[in-house]
């Protein structure tokens, strides 16, 4: 006859039982948290992606506005988009509300700002009759600004993840938080080289026109935007109160101490001069230049996406080989080849010909484009983590917003540029071996090129010798 269990025994295997339900419960738990965190960064890359592609082209081609004036509405959005990030960054560190904590607030009334401007933004005619163009210039300013302030939503947003998630649970939620943000990217490609053109085409010829397939993307985007971000603060726990209140002055006289932190600032703004003006002018180069439209417009979005995509990982293995420096002096080196190229576009050609050029022109921007959208991520998690080793104190706010300041500033200058580019030079006719069709655009839209060779050459030399990516601690750990 068998041995019947002990007490003991059974009480000891129920501990286990319940031990191990409750862990399963936890990661359950957890898992729901980081996707419910990390999505809403589908919604917020997909909006400004499309603001930032698609905004010069949609109201100079379509709605005739001259392209100094729109560069110069962008232009004011940066220098928006520069204090509201960096002031809502910083003034979440020091608020805290009952029940619903220092970051909701923020999300709460942010939200649907963005949400609104958006639809403003890319709907005029929805609410306007037959707008003159002082009008559309307006209302262009108006919701442009309100759009750019209200996206520094993602400031307070980005900033709770360090009272979300532990050190350990951060790499996992910053992996989805990318994916979430590449698919947004990527349909937002798409639909900017599809289906803005086109919108651009038909407002052209009948400024009303409202074909209700654009309408109900652009309602269902900023809809999409909005669900996100407001399920996040309704479902997210709401953080403990902090045990001291941050002295917000002290925290920004630390950041502004920390030598190599604010030489990366710079670096990263003298870079995005170049970036943002080809994040800018790249759509006008496409359907203008190189004369693309319709299917190959979807074709040449696709090579930009898988380019984007494969970019990614090959630079990330670039930095696991080489370091974070080596690597990043590689992306503005290939940039700097890549966007002189351009110039390539003056050039009377037979259209296959073209068509091969742009591909592989495009494949080239978005190695680059790939390259760059990496890195940020990387080194200021490291510069953070560099600040908490020496200081002993976390300023997830701050150290999220204040990078905005230098950024949007130095975006709002190269846009200004591209604007004063267009007014220096003339249109001009190319020729097609087609018989009855020729090119016509401004030459800001090839010579552009040059000008973002020159700002890479500058990122490079400047990081070459005045900035620290790599890290002493790194190595040990």
């Amino acid at each position: 006859m068998c041995d019947q269990p002990s007490i003991g025994f059974l009480f000891s295997h129920k501990f286990i039982w319940l031990k191990n339900m409750e862990e399963k419960e936890t990661s359950t738990s957890l898992k729901k948290r980081t996707v419910i965190f990390a999505i809403p960064k589908f919604g917020a890359s997909l909006l400004l992606g499309i603001v930032g592609f698609a905004l010069l082209k949609l109201y100079s081609d379509g709605y005739g506005i001259d392209e100094t004036k729109v560069t110069y509405v962008i232009s004011l959005g940066y220098i928006a988009i520069a204090i509201s990030q960096s002031f809502f960054g910083w003034l979440s560190d020091a608020t805290y509300i009952s029940k619903i904590g220092r970051r909701k607030p923020y999300i709460f009334v942010l939200t649907p700002v963005m949400f609104i401007s958006f639809i403003c933004l890319f709907l005029p005619t929805l609410f306007l009759k037959n707008p003159s163009e002082n009008t559309l210039y307006t209302w262009l300013l108006v919701f442009n600004i309100l759009f750019e302030i209200s996206y520094a939503v993602t400031t307070p947003y980005q900033a709770w993840m360090a009272e979300q998630f532990s050190v350990k649970e951060r790499p996992k939620v910053s992996q989805i938080q990318n994916m979430a943000s590449h698919i947004g990217n990527g349909i937002m490609i798409i639909f900017t080289m599809v289906v803005i053109p086109n919108f651009a085409i038909e407002v052209a010829a009948d400024p009303t026109s409202l074909p209700l397939t654009y309408m109900l993307s652009i309602i269902f985007f900023g809809g999409f935007f909005f669900i996100l971000f407001y399920l996040a603060a309704f479902t997210m726990p709401t953080e403990k109160p902090p045990e001291s209140k941050p002295n917000l002055l002290r925290n920004l006289k630390l950041i502004l101490t920390n030598k190599n932190f604010m030489l990366v600032q710079l670096m990263q703004g003298l870079a995005s001069l170049g970036w943002i003006t080809i994040t800018t002018i790249m759509l006008k180069y496409v359907t203008n230049v190189l004369g693309f439209t319709g299917l190959i417009n979807l074709v040449v979005s696709g090579c930009l996406l898988v380019g984007i995509l494969l970019a990614l990982y090959i630079w990330r293995k670039l930095i696991q080989k080489v370091g974070k420096k080596r690597s990043i002096l590689g992306v503005f080196l290939f940039a700097a080849i890549v966007a002189t190229t351009s110039v390539v576009g003056l050039i009377e050609m037979p259209d296959i010909v073209r068509y091969i050029f742009g591909f592989a022109f495009m494949l080239g921007i978005a190695g680059s484009l790939g390259g760059w959208f990496l890195f940020p991520a990387i080194y200021y998690a490291d510069l953070a983590e560099d600040d908490q080793i020496s200081t002993g104190e976390l300023k997830a706010g701050i150290f999220v917003g204040f990078p905005s300041i230098i950024l949007n500033l130095f975006q709002a200058l190269g846009t200004f540029i591209l604007g004063q580019l267009y007014r220096i030079f003339p249109i001009i006719t190319i020729g097609s071996f087609v018989a009855g069709t020729a090119l016509t655009f401004n030459m800001a839209e090839v010579l552009w090129g040059p000008m973002v060779m020159i700002f890479m050459l500058i990122s490079y030399f400047y990081t070459k010798f005045l900035i620290k990516l790599d890290f002493d601690w790194e190595k040990k750990r």
